[in-house]
Formats: C-alpha cells, sequence, structure tokens
C-alpha cells in the first residue's frame, strides 16, 4: 500500500493463509488499537461491488467457538516485519453503494482473548493447584493456535488444601484469569508474534522498563519525526494510596500508606505531583481489608502505580517518518517537548491507520512525574 511498506494480510480458520490477491484490490482501510490492558481490537474496510461473492466469505463466520474466522496483520518496514494484530473476526457490516457506487464491508474483531471468552466453565476443579498453575492449564487448551504462555509467579504462593477448599473456575477462561490476575495486581494480555500465526500470553506484573524505542521529537526542524504531540499534567493526582488492614484481635483499622515506585515500575519523572497534607490519604479499594496482608500491599502497589501516571500525552506521527512501528507497553523517549516533558515516557496505547498511501499511528503516553530523570534521550 506504500512504497516503502508492505502489508500481509492473511484470513481462515484456525491457521490464517495469504489473502487473495482479489481481496487485497478491494481493501481500503485497516485500524488496530492496542492499548497496555485488555483486548486489541481490528477494523477492516473493503469496497466492494454489490454482488463480489467476497461479501458471502467472511459473513459464513461469526466468532463461535468451532467456527471463526482468524485474521493477522502483518506490516514490514524496512526489512523488519511486525505482526500487528493476531485476531478473530466478531462482526460484520456491509452498506450497500447506491447509485452505482461501491458497497463497503467492514469486519471487525478482538485479538485472540475474544475465543477464551465464548464459553462459561464455571465449576472446573483445580485442586491443590496455585494461581499460576491454574492459569497454564487454561491457557495450555490454546496452544493449536500458538499461544505461548509467559506466566510470571507471585510471591503470594497461595495452594488450598483440598481438604479444606478446592477452588473452582468461576466464567470463562479470560475472565478467569483476569480473576486471578486482579487478586495479586497481575495484568493479562496476548501479545501477536514475533512470527505470523504465534501469540505470547503474558499475565504477570505490569512492567514499565525496558530499553526505549526511538525517541519522538518535537520542534526540531529535519529531526522532527512526529505530526503532533502535546502533554498535560494533573496536579490532581496528590492523593497518598493507602490500604486499610483490620485486625481481628484488637477491632482496629490502621492505614498503610504505600509508594508508587517499585522496581518494575521505577521514577521516569523527578518531580511527581506532591501530596499537600497528611489528610490525602486514599484507600486503593475498598475490599482490600478482608485480604491478608501481604495479598492487598501486593494489589495496592499496583493500584498506586496507576495513580501515580500524573503526566499524560498524546499525539500522531507518520511511520514512514518515525522510521519503525512504535509499540505500546513499552518505553519511548521524546525530544524537544521541554524540559517538563523531554524524557522517558511509556506507551499505555497506540492506534495504526492504514490507508492506500498512508500509514499513521496516533498515540498515548504516560509518565508519573514532571523533568526527565536522565540527562539525555537517545535518538
Amino acid at each position: 500500500m506504500l512504497k516503502d511498506v508492505h502489508l500481509s494480510l492473511m484470513i481462515g480458520p484456525v491457521v490464517p493463509i495469504p489473502a487473495t490477491r482479489v481481496v487485497m484490490e478491494h481493501l481500503d482501510s485497516i485500524e488496530v488499537t492496542v492499548k497496555d490492558k485488555g483486548p486489541s481490537a481490528f477494523q477492516i474496510s473493503f469496497g466492494l461491488s454489490n454482488k463480489s461473492p467476497l461479501q458471502i466469505l467472511f459473513l459464513l463466520s461469526g466468532g463461535k467457538p468451532l467456527l471463526f474466522m482468524r485474521v493477522v496483520i502483518v506490516v514490514t518496514l524496512s526489512g523488519r516485519s511486525e505482526v500487528i494484530m493476531d485476531g478473530v473476526i466478531t462482526h460484520h457490516q456491509i452498506k450497500p453503494g447506491s447509485n452505482g457506487s461501491q458497497s463497503t464491508l467492514t469486519i471487525t474483531g478482538e485479538d485472540l482473548t475474544a475465543l477464551m471468552n465464548q464459553q462459561d466453565f464455571s465449576g472446573f476443579p483445580f485442586p491443590a493447584t496455585p494461581a499460576e498453575a491454574r492459569v497454564l492449564l487454561l491457557l495450555a487448551k490454546y496452544a493449536i493456535l500458538g499461544v505461548l504462555p509467559m506466566v510470571i509467579p507471585s510471591i503470594l504462593v497461595d495452594v488450598p488444601l483440598p481438604t479444606g477448599n478446592i477452588p473452582g473456575q468461576r466464567g470463562t477462561d479470560l475472565a478467569y484469569i483476569n480473576a486471578l490476575a486482579d487478586r495479586v495486581g497481575y495484568v493479562f494480555y496476548i501479545d501477536p508474534g514475533p512470527k505470523p500465526g504465534m501469540n505470547v500470553a503474558y499475565w504477570g506484573p505490569q512492567i514499565k522498563i525496558g530499553i526505549p524505542q526511538p525517541a519522538l521529537n518535537v520542534d526540531m526542524d529535519a529531526h522532527t519525526n512526529v505530526e503532533s504531540l502535546s502533554f498535560q499534567f494533573d496536579n490532581q493526582k496528590n492523593k497518598i494510596p493507602t490500604v486499610f488492614i483490620y485486625n481481628e484481635l484488637t477491632k482496629v483499622v490502621f492505614p498503610i500508606p504505600l509508594p508508587p515506585i517499585t522496581p518494575l515500575n521505577p521514577p521516569l519523572g523527578l518531580v511527581p505531583p506532591l501530596p499537600t497534607s497528611i489528610g490525602d490519604l486514599k484507600p486503593v479499594r475498598d475490599d482490600l481489608s478482608k485480604r491478608s496482608i501481604p495479598q492487598a500491599i501486593m494489589i495496592g502497589l499496583a493500584t498506586a502505580a496507576k495513580w501515580a501516571e500524573a503526566v499524560t500525552g498524546s499525539g500522531e506521527l507518520n511511520v514512514l517518518r518515525y522510521g519503525r512501528v512504535l509499540k505500546a507497553r513499552q518505553l519511548v523517549g521524546v525530544r524537544g517537548a521541554g524540559p517538563a516533558f523531554d524524557g522517558l515516557h511509556y506507551v499505555i496505547g497506540v492506534t495504526h491507520k492504514i490507508k492506500r498511501g498512508e500509514y499513521k499511528q496516533s498515540f498515548e503516553l504516560s509518565r508519573n512525574g514532571l523533568i526527565s530523570t536522565i540527562p539525555k534521550v537517545m535518538p
């Protein structure tokens, strides 16, 4: 679709195959949205004649457990391939043309978590099994789809004795895995790639460390590689995240203030929103007083990290000008935005917008304070 960008679209049940030339010729646009938490989504539009058989091809699928149409989208830029979506079609919409114009077929869908949310398996037992093992067992049934688990064990090892309590699944596989993640302050998502047909199912803490992506340059003449970028600082996020623990012996509730900084969520800004008084204590969640102290603190630390994101940014870039595909759930540098906002930021979401002759990305950033913690951002 672009001279320097090659787009690959694969469609089919279970194991998708490259789309035919006829399908690619009718392709109008692709939009893929990826967030740091939750399912990723896509939307593909085709321009078809009213009598085109391609309409029937897509309408035959419906996202059912045993009958679904899988879609894999791969972009290659400068010889580097990136799988930006591996999902299933969940909805179709046809807008018939009039006065001889083409019809518009729009298909939407989600990543492979959509298949994990189809059937309720409530009651399935997991005797003497920690949460990590339960997640691995649930993900094993999706190995045929190329889903490889990456499960990080929690420090809260809880193995119920079969003589006392046998935990059972509640809801769909996706709902239960998310519930297990929520109990220890973890996140769950499926990341497509690194090769077409492969996916990594991540269950673990949210990580905001790693090698930064190439910097987003603003107002730097020939080095500028973003079309727009704006920031805002929310000084109202100055509450102290607090876990309130109920002591059954003394019948007293006592507060435990939590730091928003952890080894996996380091300070990216030097100046956080500062509390004005000790009265700025705010409970993380209302249900933590009923949990064990270690479990409440783990959930509290994860929530405190979210509250600390006082700096947020949004913008748009041209992928050809940027030189690569910007990824969510990773760090990226910012240059030229001023001393308050230059430095490293966490990419909380990106939206790929691909049309004929155009490939752009809108993005959202966050950081836990003003002023960079590093002296220089690498290009």
